[in-house]
């Protein structure tokens, strides 16, 4: 009986339930986007890290372990990492940003193709000529590129020479001779990758390193990948702590709006109830079984609208932004929106259960 008053009731007013509905469904999306794209661009970083196939990554003296650090490490260092014990392969590369969350790569072609495997063309091929470029297929949907066309970077005119599958070290990449000269680092290296000829090799070989480099950062791959993570990016935890601040804000204020404005227009259907004989517990049940009603449709809807966002970011900014479907942050997302519509709604369910039968059947 109550469960079918309640559904009239929310079918009875269609636009207040549906924008409500869209309210606290926005508030999940805004959620779960939010926890996608961190966790999408984590993923897609530990994805690029793991393509370039290498065992130990140094990085320049002093500089951070995930974060971008300027080009000081000498390029004659190179010579010295081969000489050590079970080093197979060193690929040198030089990283400078170009705005937003991309950087721009400097390598050495045949260096990094032995280490890695090289680049699966998708169109076109490698340098051939000092202003070439070779773009992921991510960074050449987002800017509409093709093989042969032009781009501007760093005040410099490139010519796309090959577009390749995303998930191997950069988005973009140039030769590292250019950017060293570009950026005023000839014969620096940003970081060096090294390959064991024994994979079982890697914790010999980096205490070997630590110990005749005290100031470089030097860590396995694994250990790389296990820094991306949420809790290790500065602020990041603090960011998505705000952002659902905010959403249970926002379904608290929509909630309490929606309800509350339904309580004065019902009053003398509340009247009538009580007149009845409805207690306050049942008029309270009531209300709240609408607002738990509203808060499951709109994470549901909140869900669904997730695709929709992840289809938005991947089709026209998949370069700059990776967002993932995050089924784990599904419950906890409906449950803060439940918290927070059942937050909104307990004034006007207080205030329903305590109206008077008589005042209630005299109102207009």
């Amino acid at each position: 009986m109550i469960n079918k008053l309640v559904i009239e009731n929310l079918k009875h007013r269609p636009v207040r339930t549906a924008l409500g509905v869209l309210a606290i469904g926005l508030e999940v999306t805004m959620m779960l986007t939010l926890v996608g794209l961190s966790k999408g661009m984590l993923e897609d970083s530990v994805r690029r890290a793991r393509g370039v196939g290498a065992d130990i990554l140094i990085k320049s003296a002093g500089s951070s372990l995930i974060s971008f650090s300027a080009a000081s490490m000498p390029e004659k260092m190179l010579d010295f990492f081969l000489k050590q014990p079970h080093v197979a392969l060193a690929a040198g590369t030089v990283v400078h940003p170009i705005g937003g969350v991309n950087t721009i790569t400097g390598i050495d072609l045949d260096e990094f193709s032995k280490i890695s495997g090289g680049f699966k063309y998708i169109d076109g091929g490698p340098f051939r000529e000092p202003n070439d470029i070779i773009v992921d297929q991510y960074y050449a949907r987002q800017n509409g590129l093709r093989v042969g066309s032009t781009v501007t970077l760093m005040n410099r005119q490139w010519r796309v020479s090959g577009i390749v599958e995303p998930g191997k070290l950069a988005r973009i990449v140039i030769r590292r001779g250019t950017l060293q000269e570009l950026t005023g680092a000839s014969n620096k290296l940003t970081s060096v990758f090294l390959k064991l000829d024994d994979p079982a090799s890697t914790r010999q070989v980096i205490g070997s390193l630590k110990a005749q480099l005290p100031d470089y950062p030097i860590l396995s791959m694994e250990e790389l990948t296990s820094l991306y993570s949420v809790n290790n990016v500065p602020g990041l935890r603090a960011f998505i702590g705000v952002v659902i601040g905010l959403s249970i804000v926002v379904g608290f204020l929509v909630v309490f709006l929606s309800m509350y404005t339904a309580v004065l227009e019902r009053t003398r259907e509340i009247g009538i109830l009580k007149a009845l004989g409805a207690s306050p517990g049942y008029i309270l049940n009531v209300i709240v079984r609408e607002t738990t009603l509203l808060a499951l449709a709109g994470s549901a809807v909140g869900i669904v609208l997730t695709y929709g966002t992840r289809w938005v970011v991947m089709t026209f900014i998949p370069a700059s932004l990776i967002q993932k479907i995050v089924p784990g942050w599904w419950l906890i997302a409906g449950a803060i929106a439940i918290f927070g519509a059942l937050l909104g709604a307990m004034y006007p369910a207080w205030k329903a259960a305590r109206q008077d039968a008589v005042e209630a059947l005299a109102y207009e």
